[in-house]
């Protein structure tokens, strides 16, 4: 293949583009032998892995033209695939869920996808599949480093194994810059602990971000009662800071408790940390208490913010 002259590189990207599309199906009448069009389906993955999204969202999550978006969910509805309900916070707004049907559809595209992508794996070596995710990595790396405004990490919810890495890296840097004990770790293993035993995911939520494939910051909204949701936990890894990151998991936490019914936001912190007190403050917080402590080892003064939603 030449690619000596720029129409050449134009025309190797544009055959290599059709290749892909052709190779993982998306040309095919109907999404993984499914009713559904490749749209639709983007639409209720997204809608599985978020409970409650407004259309609004959903154009700035998926890249979709606002009308364009509006003819799918009109069509989705009346296959009884989404509904849409009034938002307890905002009475203006528009909630999308999935239905039970919907639900069942997720699964089914879900589980056909694993299989293709299985059945492609399985026709290829393991010489072969090491250097298609070798050569799948390189296109990743090169189009990130051009990427210059995009955000450089995704956000998640929480998987098996998360929670551990939560109170072993809370651990490790608190103790290398601030010098908190032993005793730090061990409360951020009770709140996991908690999260997991009791964890109801209509008004709770974990995320994980994740920055070239590595966890690199946490967040968590945990249920006070009916009208209160709670901050915990915000963590970012030093090699992600200044990036925006902690504000941006803040953001996600307001989005969710405003989405869920919550009135109020709260969240307990100490003043040393002042990183994520300017993050707080940023997005509307207000300091409401403070109070002095020993605590981790050292004398502290805790705060208590609060957000009105």
């Amino acid at each position: 293949m030449s690619t000596n002259t720029l129409e050449d590189r134009i025309n190797a990207i544009r055959r290599f583009n059709r290749f892909i599309t052709r190779q993982i199906g998306v040309l095919r009448e109907g999404l993984l032998h499914t009713p559904y069009s490749p749209t639709e389906a983007r639409i209720i993955f997204e809608l599985a892995n978020n409970e409650t999204l407004t259309a609004s969202e959903l154009i700035n999550d998926l890249g979709l033209d606002a009308g364009y978006l509006s003819r799918m969910i009109t069509s989705l509805e009346g296959k009884g695939i989404v509904e849409k309900t009034r938002s307890k916070s905002d009475g203006r707004q528009r909630l999308l869920h999935l239905t039970s049907e919907g639900q069942s559809a997720f699964e089914l595209l879900d589980k056909r996808s694993r299989d293709e992508v299985t059945d492609m794996l399985d026709d290829l070596e393991e010489k072969d599949q090491q250097r298609l995710f070798k050569a799948m990595q390189t296109i990743e790396d090169i189009f990130s480093e051009g990427l210059k405004y995009s955000q450089p990490y995704v956000l998640r919810p929480h998987e098996p194994g998360d929670m551990g890495w939560i109170t072993h890296r809370h651990g490790v840097i608190y103790a290398e810059e601030y010098g908190w004990d032993e005793r730090f770790e061990a409360l951020v293993a009770q709140i996991v602990s908690d999260f997991l035993r009791n964890y109801n995911p209509k008004k709770e939520r974990c995320w994980i971000a994740e920055m070239d494939g590595e966890i690199v910051g946490s967040v968590f909204v945990t249920q006070d009662n009916e009208k209160v949701a709670r901050l915990r936990l915000l963590m970012v890894e030093p090699k992600a800071r200044g990036l925006g990151l902690g504000t941006r998991l803040v953001e996600e936490c307001i989005r969710f408790s405003k989405r869920n019914g919550y009135e109020k936001l709260v969240l307990w912190t100490n003043s040393v940390l002042e990183a994520a007190r300017h993050s707080y403050k940023k997005l509307g917080f207000e300091l409401v208490e403070e109070e002095k402590h020993h605590s981790f080892g050292h004398e502290l003064v805790g705060e208590t913010w609060e957000k009105s939603l």
